[in-house]
């Protein structure tokens, strides 16, 4: 992986394609769980694209581009959000759903609905897609302290929730 991000660094389009290739579902998960439409995460992960192709050289330590990609992707993210919010579109976005989704994935999903907004993308990020904890404070530029305690405060939701059942 590091030969692929040094080369596509240097401006190998080779290079950069596969990278994109091989964090694109990762970037997809991400953009899904903050927009929850499958249209607008498409679209980020598309100008996330386009904006490290451009902005790769930049990179000053290839041993985070993928925290590097993910901060830009949740930055496309973000910017869509706000777009939504100035239109002032009534209700919520509606999601759509995959006829191949796997159980584990509907319950995870289904489990992600149990916990309050602000826990998802950490859980998302800890479980889904392997950040550490310090990661996942720089990505979403929180201390660290508050990763772990929105971590655990998600846990103990889902706990309370699923012993109601």
């Amino acid at each position: 992986m590091q030969t692929l991000i040094k080369k596509a660094v240097q401006g190998d389009v080779e290079a950069f394609l596969e990278l994109m290739d091989i964090n694109s579902l990762a970037m997809y998960k991400v953009a899904r769980a903050i927009l929850h439409n499958d249209n607008d995460a498409a679209d980020a992960v598309q100008d996330t694209i386009l904006s490290c192709f451009e902005k790769i050289h930049t990179l000053e330590k290839q041993e985070y581009f993928k925290t590097w990609l993910i901060r830009i992707l949740i930055n496309k993210c973000n910017r869509i959000l706000q777009h939504y919010k100035r239109e002032n579109l009534p209700g919520e976005i509606p999601e759509t759903t995959r006829p191949d989704q796997s159980l584990a994935e509907f319950e995870f999903k289904e489990m992600l609905l149990l916990v309050d907004e602000k826990y998802r993308l950490i859980l998302i990020f800890y479980y889904l897609e392997g950040f550490k904890i310090q990661e996942i404070a720089e990505l979403l530029e929180m201390n660290t302290n508050t990763v772990k305690t929105r971590l655990s405060r998600a846990r103990e939701q889902i706990r309370t929730a699923y012993l109601k059942e």
